[in-house]
């Protein structure tokens, strides 16, 4: 795709979004979101239901998950000064596993309180654990914590979903829908702090009806860190570097995709985080490799996808990391315009709201 000296200017990546749009809550069933289908090709935009997608993909398809589960990673207590406050652990720099051996970690973290808690200072956090203040401002605190067991296990006793920001409501508690709802049907490996959102709206009867049709699947894992919220903060994109995130390719995936691409077959990411593992692992060639790593592809306009053929992703927030990928898979005018059409036809955005299929 040929690029200017502006399509890389970042106000370019804006749009009207009327905050009524933005889904406070699931579809009532997976499969009944919303699907606005642009085929790159011939620039047309037709509009139909998640659950007939069964319809759009084709026998010999390669449809590539991640398979990342959510954790509960919201958690509240009290500052040893007295104060209340929420804490949201944005990431596991030493990767979940480290934590649930030892029961301590690190990391980046919101801190959310009616005064700005001082490094050095100890949270007593709801449920028993501590997190000690090592360092930070402005709401972003490096915190160490000592869960004095599995970690993953204790989240999940006292934390709640970590639903992201424009959902206002609080959400999230042990029960809830919101427990079941903001996490995949497929979702295996913990370690994620936010939703792979697009593949929020496959149920397990649509999973096996492409199946039954002669769609292959296969898994990658990428842990999502809040950083995916986070808006880009630089005038001119090419200077954005993304977040690293763990992501692992899996040999038998490789093995899946490198048969798909050798075969002249369509590999199909659902979603942004799928598509930026296919395209770190990818050789010139197309061809990728298994592996274990922190992913820090930025997919900028201008990028030539070696892997990824068709993506299925939600709508994104403007000017962020998701709404430049997509630009860059099927050309930010042709994005704008459906974006502006999806508006007009009141389509549900982000996380919990309707998909697209860019084919």
């Amino acid at each position: 795709m040929d690029m200017t000296e502006g399509d890389y200017d970042l106000s370019l990546y804006d749009y009207e979004l009327p905050e009524e749009l933005i889904a406070q809550a699931p579809a009532r069933e997976r499969e009944d979101s919303r699907l606005l289908v642009l085929d790159r090709v011939a620039g047309t935009v037709s509009h139909r239901l998640f659950s007939d997608l069964a319809d759009l993909l084709v026998p010999g398809d390669l449809l590539v998950m991640n398979d990342t589960r959510v954790i509960r990673a919201r958690l509240t207590g009290v500052k040893d000064t007295g104060g209340a406050c929420e804490v949201l652990v944005m990431d596991f720099p030493g990767g979940m596993e480290e934590a649930r051996r030892s029961g301590v970690f690190t990391s980046p973290c919101l801190v959310r309180s009616s005064k700005p808690p001082r490094p050095g200072g100890l949270i007593h956090l709801d449920g028993g654990p501590t997190a000690r203040i090592l360092s930070g401002a402005d709401g972003i605190y490096t915190l160490a914590f000592s869960f004095g067991a599995d970690a993953g296990e204790v989240l999940e006793r006292i934390g709640r979903v970590p639903l992201p920001p424009y959902i206002r409501r609080p959400g999230g508690g042990p029960g809830g829908d919101d427990a079941e709802r903001y996490q995949t049907v497929y979702a295996r490996d913990p370690g994620a702090v936010a939703a792979p959102t697009a593949g929020l709206h496959f149920s397990e009867a649509l999973l096996g009806r492409l199946r039954e049709r002669g769609v292959e699947t296969a898994s990658v894992t990428l842990h999502v860190g809040y950083g995916t919220f986070s808006p880009v903060r630089v005038a001119d994109v090419r200077q954005h570097r993304a977040h690293p995130e763990r992501a692992t390719l899996p040999p038998e995936t490789a093995e899946a995709v490198n048969r798909a691409v050798s075969e002249d077959r369509r590999v199909v990411a659902v979603g942004s985080t799928s598509t930026r593992t296919l395209e770190f692992f990818a050789g010139e060639s197309g061809l990728v490799r298994p592996g274990s790593e922190h992913c820090d592809l930025t997919i900028l306009p201008g990028h030539r996808f070696r892997v990824v053929k068709a993506l299925i992703t939600n709508f994104h927030l403007p000017k962020t990391s998701l709404i430049l990928l997509v630009s860059a898979f099927a050309g930010r005018e042709r994005i704008l315009a459906a974006y502006r059409e999806a508006v007009a036809l009141r389509y549900r955005f982000f996380s919990y709201g309707d998909a697209t299929f860019l084919s």
